[in-house]
């Protein structure tokens, strides 16, 4: 999987801020990119605690750029495009205060062009990463939320999972006067779509199962409901997209009960590509599949933003960052 994703890089050179620059995971990570040459670092942090704290590790970063939000020259410039992303929500003053943070001072740099993906969670919450991006990068043309996708990889198998980590669970959204502006199966159906398009970045041809408790109608309730108005939508969205649902996890893996379940679909026992109703399933899932299925997990992956950015676990170790980071790239 990574070697495709390098040979992505090399073909067009890209820069990532890292948001921790003064983490020792970060800068091991830093340092193997420096040396390998194929992506280049950009460290967040006082100029002197990030070489103090390079140097304590045996990390070499000589040449890397490493930006202090304290003294960064273009502060001004960047508070002023911050005033107006926020539209009246914060004042200077608010603004500039953010920016003496990491996570949001990395997400101007992104913003404002001068590096081209974040990776930031090291220390910070998830929310503290995806809050700055949904600010001040915003979702694309098209998007209406943010949602994650898990590719989980094991031997010569991939799938993907979404969504697992953002999106609690989907409700109708009204306006004032109650109208229904994006309904809940909409929604799932954007998740569905955006994570076919991550699967097949990582090379997967994705074969989409809309899971649920109840197969082809043999279950009943609200949440069968949600999923197999969501597939409807999704297939309009994406009419040439292998999508089927709602079905149960058996009917989506196993091609005997697959085909008995669920006859004739093009997904049924052969999904390499699930969708959860929402996030508790997903989240117990995916950990299911890495912890006692054998799969290495990478994400979150995050989607539908203007950017690539991507979170960090706080408990993650360098190799995770370093492959989080080539991830996160290869998504410009």
């Amino acid at each position: 999987m990574f070697e495709n994703l390098v040979e992505i890089l090399k073909a067009n050179p890209r820069k990532i801020v890292y948001t921790e620059g003064t983490d020792a995971r970060i800068l091991e990570s830093a340092a193997r990119l420096k040396k390998e040459g194929f992506l280049t670092p950009v460290l967040v942090g006082n100029v002197e605690a990030v070489k103090a704290a390079a140097a304590k590790g045996g990390f070499d970063i000589e040449g890397l750029a490493i930006l202090d939000p304290a003294t960064y020259e273009g502060m001004d410039e960047m508070v002023d495009k911050m005033v107006e992303l926020r539209k009246g929500k914060m004042t200077p003053e608010e603004c500039r205060a953010n920016l003496l943070k990491g996570n949001y001072f990395g997400t101007m740099l992104v913003k404002m062009g001068v590096a081209d993906a974040l990776l930031g969670g090291a220390t910070y919450s998830t929310a503290d990463t995806v809050r700055p991006a949904l600010q001040l990068v915003k979702t694309r043309k098209g998007a209406n939320l943010v949602s994650s996708c898990f590719i989980l990889v094991r031997q010569d198998k991939m799938i993907a999972m979404g969504d697992c980590a953002i999106n609690i669970a989907y409700e109708d959204k009204v306006d004032k006067e109650g109208n229904v502006t994006l309904s809940a199966a909409a929604q799932l159906a954007e998740v569905a779509i955006e994570t076919a398009k991550t699967a097949k970045v990582f090379g997967l041809d994705p074969k989409v199962a809309m899971l649920s408790y109840s197969t082809k109608g043999s279950g009943k309730g609200a949440n069968v409901d949600l999923v197999r108005n969501a597939t409807a939508i999704a297939k309009e969205m994406d009419p040439e997209l292998a999508i089927d649902g709602e079905m149960q996890f058996d009917a989506a893996v196993s091609p005997v009960v697959g085909q008995l379940k669920f006859p004739g679909s093009p997904v049924a026992g052969y999904a390499n590509t699930f969708i959860f109703p929402e996030i508790q399933s997903g989240n117990i899932g995916y950990k299911i599949a890495q912890r006692l299925g054998g799969f290495a997990a990478f994400g979150p992956i995050l989607q539908g933003l203007n950017a690539p950015i991507n979170d960090l676990s706080r408990g993650c170790d360098a190799e995770e960052v370093y492959q989080m980071s080539i991830i996160t790239a290869a998504l410009v």
